[in-house]
């Protein structure tokens, strides 16, 4: 009880800073994942139906997440200098893997019989894609955002190591006075509130999901309607 308490105190003592650096963190998670979503969203479009391009995208985004986060930072120095920015740019490149591979799949799941009958109906390629495919795949493509939201809010953390800001700098002041006073509290706040800030991304993001999906299956006469 009596560390719960230190903690408490640490936290109404540090509330302004505390809050400063949550933002900070939250900045960049949502550039990274917007810039990201994007690219990866129209990659999965183009490479979809390419038998060649398509398993060697995946691999080649698949590799990104094989690189320890640190030495990946830290390989971008020398291009982007210390700061936010090597953080993010690297940032970017982890979070392209889900959302890629669920736009894929996404798009995979489409019946091709609902695509059929929209090209009977007139649709061309990208009216079936606009008002048919993308709305179906939509649900399983924001899952892949909601898991890229994840991946980037924790290896945000250490964006501390390279200049950069966020939650990570209580981490790493804990640990860097690990013994002193109040160091142990500053490590437990900057896990604690990186943890509430992935999951309150993966509820924003789970109520995007929600009320931007027509239905968990929207049907063809629906997405013809709105046309």
């Amino acid at each position: 009880m009596e560390a719960l308490s230190n903690w408490f105190n640490y936290v109404f003592n540090n509330i302004g800073y505390i809050m400063e650096e949550t933002l900070n963190h939250a900045r960049i998670t949502l550039i990274v994942l917007a810039a990201a979503a994007v690219v990866a969203i129209l990659l999965g479009i183009a490479i979809q139906r390419s038998a060649i391009a398509r398993p060697v995208v995946l691999s080649i985004t698949g590799i990104f997440l094989t690189i320890p986060s640190l030495a990946f930072f830290a390989l971008l120095i020398p291009i982007f200098g210390t700061g936010n920015t090597p953080a993010m740019v690297a940032l970017f490149f982890y979070a392209q893997l889900p959302i890629l591979r669920n736009t894929v799949t996404g798009l995979d799941a489409v019946s091709p019989a609902i695509v059929e009958a929209a090209r009977g109906m007139g649709m061309n390629r990208r009216r079936q894609l606009i008002k048919v495919r993308l709305p179906l795949a939509w649900p399983i493509i924001m899952t892949g955002v909601r898991v890229s939201s994840l991946l980037v809010v924790s290896i945000a953390a250490i964006a501390v190591l390279v200049g950069g800001d966020g939650l990570g700098v209580f981490i790493q002041r804990g640990l860097t006075r690990l013994g002193l006073p109040n160091s142990v509290e500053s490590v437990y706040t900057g896990v604690i509130f990186t943890v509430l800030l992935g999951l309150f991304f993966d509820f924003v993001f789970a109520m995007v999901q929600r009320f931007t999906t027509p239905g968990r299956r929207p049907s063809l006469n629906l997405l013809l309607l709105k046309r």
